[in-house]
């Protein structure tokens, strides 16, 4: 606590030594319970602003537990408001470069208890990755470490007699009150946003006695411009408009989806593609970076050493994107989500009111059934040129639920028309997903009972379909098509999900690109 200062600060330091056994890390986090007849106005974002329920809602008989554990639904709640409503954490999570400031309001007094993070370096998997905040309780979550929406691959594992250390925080916990005769809901949230700002700015913070967290002083930074180009296409390199790039530990491109073990530094890309990473630890990096509207991930191959007071400009990075040919057709916005695809309304007995209506409405819960409801008996069908992917391609490929509660797998096909072909020529298709939880993606040309061109095999523990998510890790797979195995005329490709254990299982897409021999004009 600091003099004249409106709140708390807590941080953790996590060390391993030799001598130690191994040890195994999978989820860990500071969580606060308030007040429950004080505190019911719950905010996270500017759009995510509610009333909540009371926690004894939750349990029977006021209660009913739903598919998933964490769900219910909210049958005899103490307010009538809330009945018929479902009730689970999930439905709050945000992503990391969103996960600003939130907490809770009362409004007798009118005051608000909010979590302030300044800065989000000691996080794990980047700044998409996705983790809880407040919910139901009320509570409210400091997330250190997470497999939330990633799965087993994001345990931090320490090796016997392995020496590991890790500072977690500070965040802050800020209390602010109201006199005036305003609307407190309004007025201590954005009091609480000018506060964030305010310890952002702060960061990192000089008040730590602890010499393992590390002052402004001991830091450095990185700075440059990054470019894209896409072969077949362009030959003039383009500023990356719209990308983050960050510092994580050294690996291949995209591993800082599944990194926790030690820090990350990102930052959002200027219009011209400057960017300039600030106040990074010391230590050894590799520079990462994805850009919106273009498939895949790039690497800076040079490993890059922060030390104290270092400051590199690294100057004009070029990512050379993934592209084998010209594009033929395309589905979807390489935007590493499903979120422009078909979300459809939630079974009005399972509505959560916060996302009524909104284009975040695949926060609501049970949306795993509606795809069985509008596909019966037989799956969907995309026709190139015809389909409107906003509207005929299902946000996800999960398995259906027959009559018995057994579930099956599903084939999904695309069809094409191709009016000549390069029969000498490799086509390629670019399956660009947003999420994947214990499934298998085969991929079929014309006859879906020939060998598959392509397999993923058992991929994704990411449970994004349960947990209202829009997207998970990011996977990227290049399926070659030999142009002798294409038909002048109609083609159909078919993606088929195979496992059919669990209403949970099944795959978003991203991104779906078909692209013709290298300067092959069709």
């Amino acid at each position: 606590m600091l003099r004249d200062s409106s709140g708390f600060y807590t941080y953790a330091i996590y060390e391993h030594l030799e001598g130690f056994p191994a040890f195994e890390l999978d989820n860990t986090r500071i969580a606060l319970k308030l007040n429950k007849e004080m505190f019911r106005y719950m905010a996270i974002t500017d759009n995510r602003k509610r009333r909540m329920p009371l926690p004894e809602d939750r349990k029977p008989p006021r209660g009913e537990p739903l598919a998933y554990p964490e769900a219910v639904l909210l049958v005899d709640p103490v307010e009538p408001e809330f009945q018929g409503e479902v009730d689970d954490k999930y439905e709050y999570s945000i992503e990391s470069k969103d996960n600003l400031v939130h907490g809770w309001i009362s409004s007798n007094p009118p005051m608000g208890f909010w979590q302030i993070n300044p800065s989000s370096e000691f996080r794990s998997a980047g700044p998409l990755k996705q983790n809880l905040a407040s919910h139901l309780g009320p509570t409210f979550l400091a997330i250190f470490h997470s497999t939330h929406y990633t799965g087993l691959d994001l345990i931090i594992k320490i090796e016997k007699d392995e020496n590991w250390k890790k500072v977690y925080g500070p965040v802050f916990y800020y209390l602010n009150s109201l006199n005036e005769l305003a609307d407190p809901t309004v007025a201590l949230w954005e009091d609480a946003k000018k506060q964030r700002t305010i310890e952002s700015k702060k960061w990192p913070y000089d008040f730590p006695a602890s010499k393992d967290f590390t002052k402004s002083n001991q830091r450095g930074s990185i700075s440059g411009r990054l470019l894209v180009r896409e072969r077949e296409l362009n030959k003039q390199a383009s500023p990356a408009s719209d990308a983050y790039i960050g510092l994580a530990a050294p690996g291949n491109a995209g591993s800082w989806q599944f990194e926790g073990k030690g820090y990350q530094f990102w930052t959002k890309v200027n219009e011209d593609g400057s960017f300039s990473i600030e106040n990074v630890r010391t230590g050894d990096y590799n520079l990462y970076a994805f850009v919106h509207g273009y498939v895949g991930d790039y690497k800076y191959e040079t490993a890059i050493s922060v030390t104290p007071g270092s400051s590199k400009n690294l100057g004009d990075l070029l990512y050379e994107l993934p592209r084998n040919g010209p594009t033929l057709w395309e589905i979807g916005v390489p935007d590493r989500t499903a979120s422009e695809f078909y979300i459809p309304d939630p079974n009005p007995k399972y509505v959560n009111k916060l996302y009524k209506g909104k284009s975040n409405r695949y926060r609501q819960y049970g949306l795993w059934e509606r795809y069985a409801e509008l596909y019966p008996d037989k799956d969907l069908v995309f026709t190139v040129g015809k389909s409107n992917y906003s509207e005929d391609w299902y946000y996800a490929q999960n398995t259906r639920k027959k009559d018995n509660n057994t579930y099956e797998g599903t084939t999904w096909q695309i069809k094409f028309t191709t009016s000549t072909i390069d029969k000498n020529g490799t086509y390629t298709l670019m399956l660009s997903l947003a999420t994947a939880h214990d499934s298998i993606l085969e991929v079929y040309l014309n006859d879906p009972k020939a060998i598959p061109l392509y397999s993923t095999g058992i991929i994704g523990h990411d449970n994004t379909i349960a947990r209202h998510g829009i997207h998970g890790v990011y996977r990227l797979y290049t399926v070659n098509i030999p142009g002798s195995q294409l038909v002048e005329g109609e083609n159909t490709i078919f993606l088929s999900q195979t496992r059919n254990t669990s209403p949970f299982q099944g795959i978003m897409y991203d991104y779906i690109r078909l692209e013709s021999p290298p300067n092959y004009k069709n």
